[in-house]
């Protein structure tokens, strides 16, 4: 990806970012897929949608690779945080359905 200041008018530069947003919904859906992954797995090693300490260390490992990256941690934390509440209630969705359907 060049370099913003490389940008000669605003049509080039949005041009650039709707480019990164396609690749930002690439990652998401790549991230979304191994959540669904985890919906498999963690029922046969008994662990909940929701373990605290996990989401402490991503939320930890996300605000300081956003400040390695010159990033504002606060921006990451709270994008993460929604990412991390999205998944976690699409885990329980899914593993509470799974869980009504055998018992």
């Amino acid at each position: 990806m060049p370099d913003p200041k490389s940008c000669t008018d605003m049509a080039q530069l949005r041009a650039q970012i709707d480019q990164i947003d396609r690749e930002l919904v690439t990652l998401l859906t790549q991230r979304a897929a191994h959540i669904d992954r985890a919906i498999e797995l963690k029922p046969g090693e008994g662990l909940p949608a929701r373990i605290d300490a996990r989401v402490r260390d991503v939320l930890d490992r996300v605000a300081a690779e956003a400040t390695t990256q010159g990033l504002d941690p606060a921006l990451a934390r709270a994008l993460w945080s929604e990412l991390i509440d999205w998944s976690i209630a699409r885990e329980e969705r899914v593993l509470g359905a799974t869980r009504k359907g055998t018992a």
